[in-house]
Formats: structure tokens, C-alpha cells, sequence
């Protein structure tokens, strides 16, 4: 029979690295005025540390009058002793430590190779100090990013930036980031801002590191070459693309000096050549929200959930989305047949679909709280269309809930997306609607280009 003793154990250990009984290990933590002299034992360390065991069995550790001697004037004696209590008694306490100190912490363990509180601190930082993150989020990320163990950690710091950008992009230390370090940011497809907003925040950082004046018309023949330079690693990773035409207009022509001329001759043509298609071998648009969609971005997913909830649409932002849109059926992928519509979307419950009416900007879609399945109308007080004059600009959109609600959806083998009398029958769109407000979707019979149709699942 075998009996467990482990915390009379523990507390035995504990004793011993309080009384210093036999100690071997003499070690400096700290530097000048917190300088102290800490006593351990070398048998213990080399058991519970790779980096004690390095040092004892390669014989680097200095030796003096019989006792090994080292030196960590990098680790104070405060986190010293949290360190060697958990070496002894497997006892860490971190509840009454500053989110800097853990991390400072969390560096001290990595040094010495003690793998299982890599782990715990970083998930202990990462459940209950997060908003150390909003202290010194550049100073932070580098750090993480200089230590190849701290996966989570590194993990959670970028998921958070990408989520909140402007809690790096509005720091005062963002002008002190390392090119690789905001070179890895931009190369992101999931940062929640809009992309002129990376750009100016790009054009921010760069005139710091040159000292040069936010003010092109004043730059010399220097000036512009020191500034093309800098911008050129980070030019191929902006979605010049996804910006609006005033913007690129205002913004971003104005640094035509700076920027290739093949490029600024291809956005011009974009912007000015009607349904010019952008070129090709570009980085995608940064997916913010991980939404599967050629026709609708992040920044409309709030305004769904809004709308699908009869709330202001400030109420939502991309934290507390209740939804996932996932894509169920693409008409320019899937085929434009009514049957295949059918079959991914019928039995799939609560479905918003989203179309674009050729050669303009305009999208319309509706929401569909039902399902599609069956061959009759259905009934729901919930359902709404909804149209956006401009699909890039969601200031243009109107939403109309549903007025006759036992003709609010209309299921049948034949038809698409029909909402009232906003039909899709056979791929042919018509609007004579008197079932929803008038949102402005065109009347009478109209082209649609493509039409997606997303999932609605609660999270």
C-alpha cells in the first residue's frame, strides 16, 4: 500500500529554502541598490532547471570557497524568490503581482528553462491582465516577439491589436515600433480598421523614423527620396484597393512622389474608368471579421446584427457580435440555378442574402429568420430588406421590416431569395413590393450580377 504525502513534502522543502540549510548556490539578484544575495541549493536547482543543470554539468558556473556563484542582475530579487519557491514547494503565487511584473516574470522563467511556468504565466497574464496590454502595447509586443516560447501569449497580443488596432495605432510609443514588427502587423488580413486608417497610421510611423513634417508640398528632392525608402517594404501589404475615392483622392494622391508610378496609374484607372476591375497579384481585402464574402465586408456585420436584434446600430461593434455569418451559396460560384440554391441553403434556418445590381455600387439582400425549405409562404414578424445606395459605404443603407407579415418569405423550387413581392424567380429579379417599406431597391424588373447568401448562427 502505498500512502501520498505530497503537501507534508512540499512544506519540508519549503522549510529548507526559508533556513538555507546547506546551501551550495550563492546568487546575486538585482542590480545596485536592489542587489541581494540569495542561498540555493544546487542538487534541488539542477533537478526542477535546464539552465541550472546546464550550468552544473558543462561546469560554466563560476566556483568559489566550495559554493557556485551566479550572477542575474537582470532578474530582481523579488521575482527571484517567487521563482525559487516554486522551484522548492511548486507554490507560485501571481494574483498580487502588476501585469509588468509577471511579464517580467514570465522572462525570468524563460531564461531558466522552467517550461511548465512558461505556460502557466502566460495563461494567467492572458485571463487576468489583459488590460496591461493598453500600458505599453509596443514595448510589449516586442518583447513577446523576441521569445520564440511565448506561442499564447504572442498569440493573444496580436488577436487583440488586430481586434482593437487603436490601442497600438494611438499609442505614443507606435512611432518606436520596429520595421519587422509592423511589417508582420500589415501583412495581416484580420486588422479591424478601415485600410485608410492603416495607411495614414503607416505614413505616421515613417515620418517619425525620417524627422520629416507631415507636409509633401514642402519635402526637398531628399526629403522624398529618405520617405520613398522607408515606405518601400510596406507599399505591396496596403490595400490601396479598399480605400474610398475621396480618400485616395486626398490621402494618398497627394504622396504620388512617393509612391510607383505603375501603381498610381493603376489606382487612377481604377477609380476613374468606370467598372475597371483592379489588377491582378494584390493582397486580398483584409478579411476583419474572417467573413467569407466578395460582396460585404466587416464593417456591415454590426449593422446586421443590429438590425436582426431592432437595435441603434451603434450598439454593435466587432467585440460583441452575437452572430456568425457563415457563406452558405454564392451564385457566380455555385450556379445561378434556383435548385442549386436550394440545396445550401434549404434547412439551414436564419439566413441574411446580400446581392449587387450590375454596374452600379448598389447592394440589397433581406433577412430571412425562417428557412427556405417548403413550397408556400411563411409567416414571421422578424424579417426586413434592407439596400445600400453604395455596398462600400454603409452610411447609405435603409432597412424596411416586414408590413404584411403572412407574405413576409416565399419558398418555392423555382425561386431564389423572395421576400415579398422582391422576387428571384428562375434568376430573374423583379420589385413591386407593398409588403416592406420602400428602401430604395430598384422597382419593376432589374439585373442582379451575383447574390450571396450567409448562415445566421448564434454564437
Amino acid at each position: 500500500m502505498s500512502s501520498k504525502f505530497l503537501a507534508e513534502l512540499s512544506n519540508d522543502y519549503e522549510k529548507l529554502f526559508e533556513t538555507e540549510i546547506g546551501y551550495d548556490v550563492i546568487i546575486h539578484a538585482g542590480e545596485g541598490q536592489n542587489r541581494k544575495e540569495i542561498h540555493a541549493h544546487s542538487n534541488i536547482l539542477c533537478i526542477r532547471s535546464q539552465y541550472f543543470r546546464s550550468a552544473f554539468s558543462n561546469e560554466w558556473a563560476e566556483k568559489r570557497d566550495g559554493k557556485f556563484i551566479f550572477k542575474k542582475p537582470n532578474i530582481s530579487p523579488q521575482l527571484f524568490n517567487i521563482i525559487l519557491r516554486f522551484i522548492y514547494c511548486g507554490i507560485i503565487e501571481l494574483k498580487n503581482l502588476q501585469g509588468p511584473d509577471v511579464l517580467e516574470l514570465l522572462i525570468a522563467v524563460d531564461e531558466l528553462n522552467i517550461n511548465s511556468l512558461v505556460s502557466h504565466i502566460q495563461e494567467f497574464l492572458i485571463e487576468h491582465k489583459t488590460e496591461f496590454l493598453q500600458q505599453n502595447p509596443t514595448g510589449i509586443l516586442e518583447t513577446v516577439y523576441q521569445h520564440e516560447t511565448f506561442t499564447d501569449l504572442w498569440n493573444f497580443c496580436l488577436e487583440k491589436i488586430c481586434e482593437e488596432p487603436k490601442i497600438l495605432f494611438s499609442s505614443d510609443k507606435f512611432i518606436s515600433l520596429k520595421a519587422p514588427l509592423l511589417e508582420f502587423l500589415l501583412k495581416r488580413d484580420d486588422i479591424n480598421i478601415d485600410e485608410i486608417e492603416i495607411w495614414e497610421n503607416l505614413l505616421k510611423w515613417c515620418f517619425a523614423q525620417q524627422n520629416i513634417k507631415d507636409d509633401s508640398t514642402k519635402w526637398s528632392k531628399e526629403d522624398i527620396i529618405r520617405v520613398e525608402r522607408e515606405l518601400y517594404r510596406f507599399i505591396p501589404l496596403i490595400r490601396f484597393y479598399d480605400i474610398e475615392p475621396t480618400d485616395f483622392f486626398y490621402k494618398v494622391y497627394c504622396y504620388k512622389d512617393v509612391l510607383p508610378q505603375d501603381l498610381i496609374h493603376n489606382l487612377l484607372e481604377f477609380y476613374i474608368v468606370p467598372n475597371m476591375k483592379f489588377k491582378t497579384n494584390l493582397p486580398p481585402s483584409r478579411n476583419r471579421y474572417h467573413l467569407d464574402s466578395t460582396l460585404i465586408e466587416s464593417k456591415h456585420v454590426p449593422i446586421f446584427a443590429s438590425w436582426i436584434e431592432r437595435k441603434d446600430s451603434s450598439h454593435y461593434n466587432m467585440k460583441n457580435i452575437p452572430y456568425d455569418f457563415k457563406l452558405l451559396y454564392r451564385s457566380n460560384r455555385d450556379g445561378t440555378d434556383t435548385k442549386t440554391f436550394h440545396e445550401n441553403c434549404d434547412n439551414k434556418g436564419a439566413t441574411i442574402w446580400v446581392a449587387k445590381i450590375k454596374d452600379s455600387t448598389q447592394i440589397i439582400g433581406g433577412y430571412n429568420p425562417l428557412d427556405w425549405n417548403g413550397n408556400n409562404w411563411k409567416t414571421t414578424t422578424d424579417s426586413f430588406i434592407f439596400n445600400f445606395t453604395d455596398g462600400k459605404n454603409i452610411s447609405t443603407a435603409k432597412v424596411g421590416y416586414v408590413i404584411n407579415q403572412k407574405s413576409a418569405v416565399f419558398c418555392y423550387g423555382t425561386y431564389g431569395p423572395t421576400m415579398g413581392n422582391l422576387h428571384c424567380n428562375r434568376n430573374k429579379w423583379s420589385n413591386s413590393d407593398c409588403n416592406y417599406p420602400n428602401v430604395g431597391i430598384p422597382e419593376n424588373n432589374f439585373t442582379v450580377e451575383y447574390y450571396e447568401v450567409f448562415q445566421v448562427i448564434n454564437k
